[in-house]
């Protein structure tokens, strides 16, 4: 991650330039209210790096918890009571933590669950493995862990997103730089990070590894969802002349497609802007989040697709002023979807929520937080759980915690 600067916060200017063929319908008749409630967080002081993740009606909350040099992956579930007690996948010395490489436990078919981390594999600030770990008992104890790649290099094996596949199995992608130079001085040109991504039978056991795209953005997080056809993957690629747009992959008849973009953005940046996409599927309906600064303005941007992510609409716009993005998304049950970023204007930032729709209306956009700007806040969290809209942040205060709140869904407005 050092070979890039990252860039945190772009020039957010007054003047709106939209995207070449950006949805223009911004009609406020979708009329939507929430009421947001502060929950109880199972989180306690000393944590951050919270992540939300579904399957069906089940919502798991996980976190890191830092004492002294240590470091946990905690987690907690969603239930009608509230949040269960939290439980501990893995403690380590030698942990990877960073506030965009975010671990993850997702729970998988009856009583399976997957967990992720990074550890560090040699000094390096850049070298560093995904570990990943299997619970067959809802999260009570954890299998010895393991890596989905096994090249052997030094170097940086991150940014992964989990999915569950039939039968109990996962699948896995992640950022990989095994084609990177290791230990390459700031300024030279250290090589190409990838997208690859691997296979897990129920058992555990790794069925098969993959290239997925050859040149990707260094250090922007990657996404993943599972549609009817298949899983699809989303991530910032990296061309050439530095255009860095975001392009979704699919798993098809069991290798993934050639990848594509979402829109042609064209924004070129010589640097990583450490901000990548939210995906949510459901049947073959898919929602893409995403965050860019063509023109040196910070927007967010959402489309739709009805053919399981092979194509998708044209983009709404969705921040108010500008946005420092970070971005998430969920599919509503009326074909709708929420969409949650952090605005930036006239230098403050908020961590908010609207909702829109494929002919591009959206509803007001409304304030779920007061959030910090830069990195300590990391990336704030959405899922659904039925009717609920569940998230989850960090308050970087003195002493950073996660933080987590709940909205219930009300019936359509009868003026959509």
């Amino acid at each position: 991650m050092k070979q890039v600067a990252a860039v945190l916060l772009c020039t957010l200017m007054l003047v709106i330039t939209p995207l070449p063929g950006e949805s223009q319908i911004t009609s406020a008749g979708a009329n939507w209210s929430l009421n947001v409630t502060t929950l109880s967080s199972p989180a306690a002081p000393n944590s951050a790096q919270p992540q939300l993740s579904t399957l069906g009606d089940r919502v798991v909350l996980s976190w890191v918890e830092r004492s002294g040099d240590s470091a946990s992956l905690r987690f907690s579930e969603r239930t009608d009571n509230g949040w269960t007690e939290a439980r501990t996948v893995a403690t380590g010395t030698d942990w990877f933590v960073n506030w965009a490489d975010v671990p993850s436990v997702i729970p998988l078919q009856h009583e399976s669950m997957a967990a992720h981390w990074l550890q560090n594999s040699a000094a390096s600030d850049d070298a560093y493995d995904v570990r990943l770990s299997f619970s067959r008992d809802r999260g009570r104890t954890w299998s010895a862990s393991v890596t989905p790649h096994h090249d052997g290099t030094h170097t940086e094996h991150g940014f992964a997103s989990l999915f569950p596949m039939p039968g109990q199995g996962l699948g896995v992608v992640w950022l990989d730089g095994r084609q990177m130079k290791e230990g390459a001085p700031e300024g030279v040109d250290a090589g190409n990070m990838s997208l690859r991504g691997a296979l897990f039978a129920p058992d555990g056991t790794q069925a098969s590894e993959m290239a997925i795209d050859a040149r990707v953005c260094e250090c922007c997080p990657s996404a993943a969802a599972v549609t009817v056809d298949g899983p699809i993957v989303a991530y910032r690629n990296r061309t050439s002349d530095e255009i860095r747009d975001i392009y979704v992959s699919r798993l098809v008849g069991g290798k993934w497609t050639r990848p594509r973009a979402v829109h042609n953005d064209r924004w070129r940046i010589a640097a990583c802007p450490v901000n990548g996409p939210a995906l949510s599927a459901r049947g073959r309906d898919v929602a893409i989040a995403w965050f860019t600064a063509v023109h040196d303005e910070g927007h967010v941007y959402l489309a739709f697709s009805s053919n399981a992510g092979e194509t998708f609409g044209r983009p709404v716009r969705i921040d108010d002023v500008g946005a420092a993005g970070r971005v998430d998304v969920e599919l509503l049950p009326d074909g709708s979807a929420a969409i949650t970023w952090i605005e930036f204007a006239n230098q403050r930032s908020t961590f908010r929520i609207r909702r829109a729709e494929p002919n591009g209306s959206r509803s007001a956009s409304l304030a779920v937080s007061a959030i910090a700007s830069g990195p300590s806040s990391g990336y704030p969290r959405l899922a659904r759980r039925g009717n609920e809209l569940i998230f989850a942040w960090t308050d970087a205060g003195d002493t950073p915690q996660v933080r987590t709140a709940v909205a219930r869904l009300a019936p359509p407005s009868p003026n959509r």
